[in-house]
This record gives structure tokens, C-alpha cells and sequence, in this order.
């Protein structure tokens, strides 16, 4: 079952990639900067969403370079 035209598949993996990327990384360094403190849950959340919106069009510049550099570095059999 297919929702999105596959021409957007690059986009839909970018914004995967950014959305858990975000939530993983702001987790972890919101823990590591504050510990577990009573409102960990709210600053976690905003953190992610401060880090997702910088996140996701920021992957879509860098995937393209992230593959060619990919391509380049690996060989084709």
C-alpha cells in the first residue's frame, strides 16, 4: 500500500531520518545537560522540536552531498 508517489521519496527519508535523529540526539543531550530533573519530559520536547525544525531541511541540503561523497567512496561490483 502506497500513500506518496515514489518522487518523493527523498523527501519522506529525510524527514524520517530528521525526526528520529532529533528526538534521539535532543534526548540525549538534554539528559546529559540537565539529568533527570522533574520537567525533563517538557524541556525534552522542546528541545526536539527547536532541533527538528533545523533538522529536516538541513538533511534535505545534505543527503544529496552525503551520497555523492557515498558513491565516490565505495566501489560498484
Amino acid at each position: 500500500m502506497s500513500f506518496v508517489p515514489a518522487r518523493y521519496a527523498h523527501v519522506l527519508l529525510s524527514f524520517f531520518t530528521s525526526l528520529f535523529m532529533s528526538l534521539i540526539m535532543s534526548g540525549v543531550i538534554t539528559l546529559l545537560n540537565l539529568g533527570w530533573v522533574d520537567d525533563f519530559l517538557l524541556r525534552w520536547l522542546i528541545a526536539w522540536i527547536s532541533a527538528f525544525v533545523i533538522a529536516f531541511p538541513a538533511i534535505l541540503l545534505v543527503m544529496p552531498l552525503a551520497k555523492r561523497i557515498v558513491t565516490r567512496l565505495t566501489v560498484a561490483h
